[in-house]
């Protein structure tokens, strides 16, 4: 076959079958195809898009380009959380103790930032010595003896996906819903999970802010793990302004982990963490509803077993646990300046594009695949959407080493904020829920 007759016709809005489809992943994970040429097919399928045969193709030829994890010897259901991606989205630090602390194992392979988002993995490494690049009897050894293991691909686990997924970051081709798609569910059914909750964000923060593609996405990534014989439920969440009050990756661990030691903290956030992980309680069995399950994490949450789970975690994983018990004591950034209201009002809306895109600049994210993340780097709002503030007032606090990039950063921030003279209402965090049966309005679960 030839990978520029596959590209053309791809460009044309023809549909691949499942043997070019499989030719061309092949030749990209053994190098006969570059990256200049996926890069090609992959702006391609933004563009023109592929059909839900050609996903399911291209999410198991994904998965079927390296190994798998058999986690059969580990008892109880296994149960993940995946999210889509947003501007300090952090739940997995939370959420992963707290279901764990319930007898789930919690088997997590998680990703890195990506366009003007952060990634799991990069904040965890965030904590000094932290190690994600654990192999799969590591994995496997964590997830027994912690109950949760929170790791990146291994060379061997969907190398597809690994090599695609940074090519996307810097082609400007995230937001491709086959693209996610495939990403995600070749990643969490190479796991050896028994089910998965979704995170599917919509709004200006997501990389689909259109509510009704994001359904398109959700369904699909259902439609897939219950074809994979998984258990999957999606939740629809609103990412119109940054989850919780930290965006940057220590900054992030730092919150969550003062969650997870006083049981409380941004209502957004604890809302949106607890709401996720009653619903892995419910997929695993825990719990006979999602409310249900909802209530006893919100129960767990103020015990202290969640947080030991962490300081655990980060032990057994090579992180410096003096960080966690003392986050003060991690070093500071070089620079800091108030990101501050222009005027007196209330916060309309956020622009939480511009604002991870901020983060980004400041330090926390890359714009090349070999940008350095700076961990100190990022920002700690003090006002959310529908809050009061007066002119000069403090909206966010800004942290970066990078002297070049404050002024730029200042002047995006001012575009990224919206102040009127009356309240606004706030959007709904959580919005829909869609499952195998189609798509239900969130609070006849709750």
């Amino acid at each position: 076959m030839n990978p520029v007759e596959i590209i053309i016709k791809k460009r044309s809005g023809e549909t691949l079958s499942k043997d070019e489809i499989s030719f061309f992943i092949k030749s990209y994970v053994d190098g006969t195809i570059p990256d200049y040429q996926m890069s090609a097919l992959a702006m391609a399928i933004f563009f023109k898009g592929l059909n839900d045969e050609e996903t399911v193709n291209l999410t198991f030829e994904m998965l079927n380009s390296g190994e798998t994890i058999d986690l059969s010897e580990i008892e109880n259901f296994k149960v993940d959380k995946h999210s889509t991606g947003g501007v300090g989205d952090k739940t997995s630090m939370i959420l992963a103790p707290l279901v764990a602390s319930f007898g789930l194992p919690v088997p997590m392979m998680s990703g890195r930032g990506l366009g003007h988002t952060g990634g799991t993995l990069d904040k965890l490494e965030a904590i000094t010595g932290f190690r994600v690049n654990l192999s799969v009897d590591e994995f496997k050894k964590t997830l027994k003896e912690v109950g949760f293991a929170m790791i990146g691909q291994t060379e061997k686990i969907c190398p597809a996906d690994k090599k695609l997924y940074s090519l996307r970051d810097v082609t400007g081709t995230v937001s491709s819903i086959p693209l996610i798609c495939a990403s995600i569910m070749g990643k969490k059914i190479a796991e050896g999970i028994d089910g998965l909750v979704l995170d599917v964000k919509t709004g200006s923060g997501a990389f689909i802010p259109q509510k009704s593609e994001t359904l398109k996405l959700a369904k699909g990534l259902v439609s897939i793990g219950e074809l994979a014989g998984k258990k999957t439920i999606a939740l629809l969440t609103e990412m119109s302004q940054p989850l919780g009050k930290n965006v940057g990756n220590w900054l992030e661990i730092r919150e969550c982990v003062e969650i997870l030691r006083d049981g409380e903290g941004a209502k957004d956030l604890v809302e949106l963490t607890l709401a996720l992980s009653g619903t892995m309680l419910f997929v695993a069995g825990k719990s006979k509803t999602i409310k249900e399950g909802i209530e006893l994490c919100r129960k767990k949450l103020k015990t202290n077993e969640p947080f030991e789970l962490f300081r655990k975690s980060v032990k057994f994983q090579g992180g410096n646990l003096a960080l966690i018990d003392n986050p003060e004591s991690y070093e500071k950034s070089k620079f800091e300046f108030d990101f501050v209201a222009e005027e007196s009002g209330f916060v309309e809306s956020f622009n939480n594009y511009e604002i991870g895109m901020v983060a980004v600049s400041l330090g926390a994210g890359r714009t090349k695949t070999t940008d350095k993340i700076e961990p100190k780097a990022g920002m700690i709002f003090q006002k959310k959407t529908g809050d009061k503030v007066q002119k000069g007032e403090t909206i966010a606090r800004v942290f970066t080493d990078l002297e070049k990039s404050i002024e730029p950063a200042k002047s995006r921030l001012a575009k990224s904020v919206k102040i009127s003279k009356s309240y606004s209402q706030k959007n709904e965090l959580i919005r829909n829920l869609i499952d195998k049966n189609g798509v239900h309005e969130w609070n006849d679960f709750c």
